[in-house]
This record gives C-alpha cells, sequence and structure tokens, in this order.
C-alpha cells in the first residue's frame, strides 16, 4: 500500500518532504499511474517514463508560481496526480472528468493547454518574457520530447528564444521514441547520445588530472568545446543561444534535482537534455512502448491481450489495406505520414513497400509541401493525416497544393468525433474550412466499403481530393476488393419517403436511415460536401416540402451552408434544417454519448425534424 503518495495534496506538500525519500514517492507514483491507466484507457508508456521528471519539476520549481509547459501533454498524469487531482483519476477521459491533456480550466498548475506537438517552446517563451516585461521573478519551463523537436516550429521558437535574456529552461526530454520511433537526421544525432557515456567519463577523469596543470586544463577546455559538438548536440543549441546541460538520466532523482537547483540560479535561457525510457518500471511497455502508448482498460498483471472473435473492419484499416491494393496496382503511388504510421494503418505499407513510403516525423506542414513537390513530378502522393492535424497544413494546402492544382489524396482519419481525446483532437472542422479552397474536393464516405470505394476515386482525378473518415469502425458493411470507383461528385436516393427529405454527409447516413424510416422521410447519401451535387439537390428539393441536413462535422460553414448557399443559387426556397455541431467545442467523452447528446444520434436527428416540422408530420 501507498504511504507517501496519499499525503501529496499539493506541490507544496512534495517540497515538504526530505529529498531521500523521493525515490519511494516516485515508485509509488509510477504504480499509481500504472493501475489507474489500466482502469480507464490512456496514455501509459509516455507518463510512466516522465515520473522522476515531474517529480523534481515541482519539487524544485515553485509551481505554479513558476510555470511548466507539457509539450503534447499526453505525459502529464503524474503530473496531475501530484497537483491535486489523484482522487479524480478514475474520471480520466471520460464525460465531465479529467482530461487526457492540460488544460487551463482544470487546474491553476496547468499553465498552458497542449495536445498538439511541438507548441511548449514558443509559449513558455512568451511567459517568461512577460514576467520579465510585468518585473516578475518566475521561471518558465518547456517540456518537450525529441519527437517533438522535429517539428519546425520548435526551431522557431528556439530561434527567437536564443536572444533573449529571459528565464526560459527547455527541457528535452529524450526517450528515443515520440509515438512511432522517430524518423529523421535530427533524431540519429541525439542518438548518439546513448553511447556518450565514455566521453563523460572521460571528461570527469580528466578534469581531475589536468586541474593540476592549469595549461593543459585550459587546453582541453578549448579541445572539449569543439569536440562535444561532435559527440552530443550542444553546439547545436548553443548556436541559438542557449546554454546546453547533458545529457543525464532522466529516472535519476539524485542527478536531476542538484541539476534543477544549480540551473535556477543560471541567467539567460537554458536547455536541460534529459534521457528517459518510455515505459518505465513496467516491463511490458518498456518492451513494446508503441502497443502501451495509448490501451484500453487491461490487467496490468496480464498486459494487453489481443481481442477474440471477429470485430469489424475499421476505416483506417480499409485505408491500409486500400493503400497496399492500389501501390499493387500503381507504382507512381507513394504514402505519407507525419510520425502517425501506426495510427494511419501504415504498418503493412510500410512493410511491403518500403521504397515508397515516407515518414517525415511531426511535421505536418513539410508533410502537404513534400507531397506536392511529389506531385509536381508526377509521382502519385497519398498524404495520411488525422483531420485535426491537416489544421495545421492549412496554409499549405492552399497555397503549395490548390494554388498549383496539384493532384493528391489526403486521407483524413479520426474526422467528426473522437471520443477521449476532445475537443483538441476533433476533426470537426475539415468540411469548413476545405470547401472554401478552390482546386479542392471533399467526399465524406457512409460506410467501410462506401470509404474504400471512394478512395479509389479521388485518387483517379487531377487535382487534391480529401477523404474524410471516422476512428473505429462503421457499420459493418462487407468491404468489395478490388479498386472499384464511385462517379464523382453524384450521391444517391438510399430510401424515398415524403414530403421531409434528409441529406446525410458520411456516417450519420446511417442514423439518418433510422429516423428516415420512422418518420418516412426520403434520405439522401449524398457523399460530396465538394462539389455538392446540385442536379440531385434540384431534384429532391422540387419534390419535398423541406430538407434536413445531417453532418459530423461543424453547422457553421459545413456542408449544410453549402446546401443553403447551392439553393439560394438554384432560386430554389426551401426550408431547411441543419443539424451539426454547434458553435462550441466538444468536450471529451464516449462518441456514442457524445452524438446523442448533440442530437446526431437516431433518436436526436427523429427528435429534431419532429419539433421543426410538426405540421408536416401530422
Amino acid at each position: 500500500m501507498p504511504t507517501l503518495l496519499p499525503t501529496i495534496n499539493s506541490p507544496a506538500d512534495l517540497r515538504a518532504l526530505p529529498r531521500q525519500q523521493l525515490r519511494t514517492l516516485s515508485d509509488e507514483l509510477r504504480s499509481y499511474v500504472l493501475q489507474s491507466v489500466s482502469k480507464t484507457g490512456g496514455h501509459l508508456s509516455s507518463n510512466l517514463g516522465t515520473v522522476e521528471l515531474t517529480v523534481a519539476l515541482h519539487y524544485v520549481f515553485n509551481t505554479p508560481h513558476d510555470r511548466i509547459v507539457w509539450d503534447v501533454g499526453h505525459q502529464t498524469y503524474p503530473h496531475k496526480i501530484l497537483t491535486g487531482r489523484r482522487d479524480q483519476m478514475g474520471t480520466l477521459r471520460q464525460r465531465h472528468g479529467l482530461s487526457g491533456f492540460p488544460r487551463r480550466d482544470e487546474s491553476e498548475y496547468d499553465a498552458f493547454g497542449t495536445a498538439h506537438s511541438s507548441t511548449s517552446i514558443s509559449a513558455a517563451l512568451g511567459m517568461a518574457v512577460a514576467a520579465q516585461q510585468k518585473g516578475e521573478q518566475r521561471h518558465a519551463i518547456a517540456v518537450i520530447g525529441d519527437g517533438a523537436m522535429t517539428a519546425g516550429m520548435a526551431f522557431e521558437a528556439l530561434n527567437n528564444g536564443g536572444v533573449t535574456h529571459s528565464k526560459l529552461l527547455v527541457i528535452l526530454n529524450d526517450n528515443d521514441m515520440s509515438i512511432s520511433p522517430p524518423v529523421g537526421a535530427l533524431n540519429r544525432y541525439l542518438a548518439q547520445l546513448m553511447s556518450g557515456k565514455f566521453y563523460a567519463a572521460a571528461k570527469e577523469v580528466g578534469k581531475q588530472v589536468l586541474k593540476g596543470a592549469p595549461p593543459l586544463f585550459e587546453l582541453a577546455k578549448r579541445f572539449e568545446e569543439h569536440a562535444k559538438g561532435m559527440v552530443v548536440p550542444a553546439t547545436l543549441f548553443e548556436k541559438f543561444g542557449f546554454n546546453y546541460i547533458g545529457p543525464i538520466d532522466g529516472h535519476d532523482l539524485e542527478s536531476l534535482i542538484p541539476t534543477l537547483e544549480n540551473i535556477k540560479h543560471l541567467e539567460g535561457p537554458q536547455f536541460l537534455h534529459v534521457v528517459t525510457k518510455k515505459g518505465q518500471g513496467y516491463k511490458l511497455a518498456e518492451a513494446d512502448p508503441v502497443a502501451y502508448h495509448g490501451p484500453g482498460k487491461f490487467d496490468p498483471a496480464v498486459g494487453l491481450v489481443p481481442s477474440t472473435g471477429v470485430a469489424k473492419s475499421t476505416f483506417t484499416q480499409v485505408f491500409g489495406q486500400w493503400l497496399c491494393d492500389m501501390a499493387e496496382h500503381d507504382p507512381l503511388l507513394v504514402g505519407i505520414t507525419p510520425a502517425m504510421r501506426e495510427g494511419s494503418g501504415m504498418v503493412e505499407f510500410h512493410k511491403r513497400f518500403p521504397e515508397r513510403y515516407h515518414d517525415v516525423g511531426i511535421a505536418e506542414q513539410h508533410a502537404v509541401t513534400f507531397a506536392a513537390g511529389l506531385a509536381c513530378e508526377g509521382v502519385k502522393p497519398v498524404v495520411a493525416i488525422y483531420s485535426t492535424f491537416l489544421q495545421r497544413a492549412y496554409d499549405q494546402v492552399i497555397h503549395d497544393v490548390a494554388l498549383q492544382k496539384l493532384p493528391m489524396v489526403l486521407a483524413l482519419d479520426r474526422a467528426g468525433i473522437v471520443g477521449a481525446d476532445g475537443a483538441t483532437h476533433a476533426g470537426l472542422y475539415d468540411i469548413a474550412f476545405m470547401r472554401c479552397i478552390p482546386n479542392v474536393s471533399m467526399v465524406c464516405p457512409a460506410d467501410e466499403n462506401e470509404c474504400r470505394q471512394l478512395l479509389t476515386t479521388a485518387y483517379q482525378q487531377d487535382h487534391c481530393v480529401a477523404v474524410r473518415y471516422p476512428r473505429g469502425a462503421g457499420v459493418g458493411v462487407p468491404v468489395q476488393p478490388g479498386l472499384q470507383a464511385l462517379p464523382f461528385g453524384k450521391g444517391e436516393v438510399r430510401r424515398t419517403g415524403q414530403r421531409i427529405a434528409i441529406l446525410a454527409f458520411g456516417t450519420l447516413l446511417y442514423p439518418a436511415l433510422e429516423a428516415g424510416e420512422a418518420l418516412n422521410a426520403t434520405v439522401v447519401n449524398m457523399r460530396w460536401a465538394k462539389p455538392l451535387d446540385t442536379e440531385l439537390l434540384a431534384r429532391i428539393a422540387a419534390t419535398h416540402d423541406a430538407l434536413v441536413t445531417v453532418e459530423e462535422g461543424t453547422v457553421m460553414g459545413g456542408a449544410g451552408s453549402a446546401v443553403l448557399e447551392a439553393l439560394q443559387d438554384l432560386q430554389l426556397p426551401k426550408p431547411v434544417l441543419v443539424l451539426g455541431v454547434p458553435d462550441v467545442f466538444t468536450e471529451h467523452g464516449d462518441p456514442v454519448r457524445l452524438l446523442a447528446e448533440l442530437g446526431l444520434d437516431a433518436a436526436g436527428i427523429q427528435a429534431s425534424i419532429a419539433k421543426r416540422f410538426v405540421n408536416l408530420l401530422n
């Protein structure tokens, strides 16, 4: 039974402990994280790896007066437990429960809300400069993983931060892995540190030997300044204007705490390099940190157990199989991912077509423009990217792809409600922000088989086409083999009824069909948010008294808005009920429950129609 952890209700309690008790506290904290996540699901490997670092930061710094910004933020469960939220961990990622990421409105210790990569240094720099401007003595600390250091935004912030004289500390949490194993030259450079024990030992021995001979000691110091740039990335970060310290063992409190205490008294921006291990302390997660990155509920004594029975194919799996099949058919196809090989279903493609697989790291902007360069030369890029992460490459879609009318497929996974990850990961905006761009089309498959067919349709076009599909499985429609395409820009009538027509975009077709059956309404599978099937729309509008649009996206600027615009252009005034996500951020929770709360399940669609068009149903 834990003895220390129950006594820690704030970092002030932690700072009151004798230092020799921190090892025991860390062990209890690690065990509590494991037990909590096994009951709720959530991010595990990353949190097990940051236990000692979290303890050390709150022990040394005066939080919340000193600010800590956690990059991505999926590694903050130990932080939440130590900052007064221990007893709420059973609600993690559940409706009205704790968020899986830092949130300013959840705790004063969450200095900055994060969930997308590589924002921490910019935010912490802003806080440090603000403190300086206001004459306040406080530190701002950015904790960033090695995977997040591959993104350009991190280097933009370093470039800016190095010319300030603020109390900024950047901590590189080097665990040699973000979610997928990291890629790129920077990570290979950082990986050299794992063989740097000889350098560190030789440096200490050399200091002791040469201190008795000052001229030789000075010569050695100069050599060290030159040599360490070849052995560790000190030169890289010091060229940005940071004082580089490290690497040190991120699980060794006897190294972490004195180092952090020394850094507190240094002037100017500091860069501390710590080396940690994902899954630390839980052998199964250490052995397979990818599998334990974000597990569901499981028994820690047993570990993850493969599910039994016949499961429905997920949309991600459908995409992954289609990508392999299309690559067999067309040697010009290439697949691109910004560090989401597993999440986007590209493991098999990587295995079978390694020369045509490109993981560009956490660099969504680069991913899209890299694809544009490939397209210029006649290669056929397919960019697999989460809907929420495409937001980060919006300028590139407009400037580098659409403006030049370059052909590519944007496979937008996690479109719509995503559930436990909440507002930061919700893919609710892609229809609105994509359909306003010239030379870009947007298609919304209703089920697994239609997803495969519409991916083929998108691949055949001479411009950019975004294919949006949700997380998880559909209704279980069998996926047909082959590479059959559906007509570009065309929808279909799925049920013929009277007076009211429901125009469904995407997977909400199936709850719309249920509502249509109950109300004897016509149900149309519109498929394309852009181009809209205006011929079909005109025919439906002419034969029905009212229209209802249904989409798992924002009402403002979404597919329903496209229908209203088209009806006005067609001079076909009709009463239209637009159903979708209102102008608020959708919080974390079970997706089924969230859709019901939004009125986007079958019962909700039926109730909204009955309330709005009661006169047409009598």
